[in-house]
């Protein structure tokens, strides 16, 4: 579950940058020091999550692939937005699977009649 937090948390400074990224964007001032932070921040959030959850580090691992792709900058921003709105979706489903999961754990084998 700490994995997915930090993850959770990680993922926001992503999206925090992606719009920060954006309203530079949209001021037509450059934005290249966004761009390299969100580079930056993506390969540690697919560090952290490819040991327990490899299908979401590899959607992590697209989104930069796709960040660094030669495309005009309001491409790439909504490439952007796009991607990391699918990897926070990916992580809150795994959150409440990892939940269940341990719920069930949780029980005792003579507890269904107590609810």
């Amino acid at each position: 579950m700490k994995t997915l937090d930090d993850a959770m948390a990680l993922l926001q400074r992503v999206n925090g940058l992606v719009e920060q990224y954006a309203l530079q964007l949209k001021r037509n001032q450059p934005g290249g020091t966004f761009a390299q932070g969100i580079r930056r921040q993506l390969p540690t959030l697919i560090g952290l999550l490819k040991n327990q959850f490899g299908m979401i580090a590899d959607q992590v691992l697209q989104l930069n692939l796709a960040s660094s792709r030669g495309a005009s900058e309001q491409v790439r921003v909504r490439t952007l937005r796009e991607g990391v709105a699918q990897v926070r979706t990916a992580l809150e489903i795994a959150i409440v699977h990892v939940k269940e999961k341990h719920e069930m754990k949780n029980e005792k084998p003579g507890d269904e009649g107590d609810r």
